[in-house]
Formats: structure tokens, C-alpha cells, sequence
């Protein structure tokens, strides 16, 4: 009775974990697609961070259950001495 009862718990735990998700947005880009896959059974959503503005990302959009949106990471990457770090260079002599 006691070990089928820690097993009914196990089995609960395990049941009631939830997954893991990666990191669905580049931090390379500033703008996001967001895309609302198909309602009819597929389901499912997507992000397609590959624009470096909202007017370049809009015709993507257009027509389609999606929205372009600022990518949340993109500030923290620029931040963080990615490519834009400027450097301080020496006064001439």
C-alpha cells in the first residue's frame, strides 16, 4: 500500500513537469515575426527574427495571422559588447 502510493506521487511529479523551452528569439536582429500557425488542429506558434525594422518586417506580415514585434534580447545584446561597442581610440601625438 505505502509503495504504491510513492508511486501514484512519482508518477504525479513526473506527469505534472512541464518542458523546457529554448530561446526562440536572435539577439542579431532587432525585429521579430511573430507567426500564429494555423488554428485548424497544426497549432503551434512561431517567432522568425530576421529584420532589422518594423517597415521591413510589415509586408511579411501582411495577410497572415502574424505581427511584427521588437526583439526582447535585441537591446541586451547590443549591451552586452556585441558588434556595435564602440572603443575609445588614442589621441594622436
Amino acid at each position: 500500500m505505502r509503495k504504491t502510493r510513492w508511486m501514484m506521487l512519482a508518477g504525479g511529479l513526473v506527469l505534472s513537469a512541464a518542458p523546457a523551452h529554448a530561446q526562440t528569439y536572435d539577439p542579431s536582429y532587432p525585429v521579430c515575426l511573430k507567426v500564429y500557425s494555423g488554428s485548424n488542429g497544426g497549432g503551434g506558434e512561431y517567432n522568425d527574427c530576421t529584420y532589422m525594422s518594423l517597415a521591413q518586417c510589415a509586408p511579411s506580415a501582411s495577410g497572415r495571422p502574424a505581427i511584427c514585434m521588437v526583439n526582447p534580447f535585441y537591446a541586451y545584446a547590443r549591451s552586452s559588447g556585441g558588434p556595435y561597442r564602440r572603443h575609445r581610440h588614442a589621441a594622436p601625438q
